[in-house]
């Protein structure tokens, strides 16, 4: 079943200490583009991340948010700055007697100073960490994917319709075609007579004429190769895998051949049923650029 490219998947998980929680959010794109954005002091987990989304998603902008809950870590270790801090209170004590400020110099007020208290975590194990990380992010690409194929299910109806009215249309064409032609034999004929009155038509001469023009608007190829692709459509939307780049070329095959019944048609009625054909042609081509 085809996917979308749009899609959206979370999942939360544990390494030692430390609570995980991913969010996956993709839009389209004409190849795949992964972002990460996470804490810095994790940033060695970065590839293995982006690796994981490229074994799974073929096209689309994917952005990966980590974020790395280590409020529960008991392994902290909280330092004092002591030669930074009393250069603090020295120049503060300074500006008092200088200025002649009160000095209600209080401990939380220097401990807020930049850089005066270090805050030290021991260090995860690099391995452990990703591999932890790894598996929350399988869960939340499963969730990810769920939702892209739910929305390709969507796409796949919506084209499939689209699809029906196109073979109806072309139904429409291929039977109007040869009326078209005989049309233009009854009014070659009548305008023969016109002009030349009382005097003798020459059949061969209304055949000739009749068949030329004949030639020029059938559209018997066009109208066949234009089936032939829709069938193709319709087989790669019943597959599976990265198909929205197969669609999009054959899409542009459906309205190479469309033109070219919309330039040969000479008739009012089939002009309009060319513009339906392609309104929808066009429909189908907005939802493609969907499908990853």
């Amino acid at each position: 079943m085809i996917r979308s490219m749009t899609g959206y998947g979370s999942a939360s998980g544990v390494s030692g200490s430390l609570e995980l929680e991913i969010e996956l959010k993709a839009v389209n794109n004409r190849y795949l583009d992964v972002s990460v954005r996470m804490p810095r002091r994790y940033i060695f987990a970065e590839d293995g991340l982006k690796k994981r989304v490229a074994e799974t998603v073929a096209r689309g902008k994917v952005d990966i948010f980590v974020n790395v809950d280590s409020s529960r870590d008991q392994d902290v270790e909280i330092t004092l700055n002591e030669p930074l801090t009393d250069a603090y209170v020295a120049a503060l004590h300074q500006i008092a007697d200088r200025f002649g400020i009160e000095d209600g110099l209080t401990a939380l007020q220097v401990a807020k100073l930049p850089d005066v208290l270090n805050v030290e975590q021991a260090e995860a194990d690099a391995d452990e960490f990703v591999r932890d990380l790894v598996g929350v992010l399988d869960e939340a690409l499963q969730n990810f994917n769920d939702m892209r194929h739910i929305e390709g299910e969507k796409l796949h109806r919506d084209i499939s319709v689209r699809l029906d009215l196109i073979e109806t249309l072309t139904d429409q064409i291929e039977k109007r075609s040869p009326q078209t032609a005989a049309a233009y034999r009854a009014k070659l004929e009548q305008r023969m007579a016109e002009v030349l009155e009382d005097a003798r038509i020459e059949e061969s001469r209304i055949l000739t004429e009749a068949a030329i023009f004949a030639d020029r608007v059938a559209v018997d190829e066009e109208i066949t190769r234009l089936r032939s692709h829709i069938s193709q459509l319709r087989d790669i939307l019943s597959g599976s895998g990265s198909v929205g780049r197969k669609l999009d070329f054959l899409l542009q095959e459906v309205g190479r051949e469309t033109n070219t019944i919309g330039s040969k048609c000479q008739d009012l009625e089939l002009g309009k049923i060319v513009i339906e054909l392609k309104a929808e042609m066009e429909k189908i081509r907005e939802q493609i650029q969907n499908i990853e």
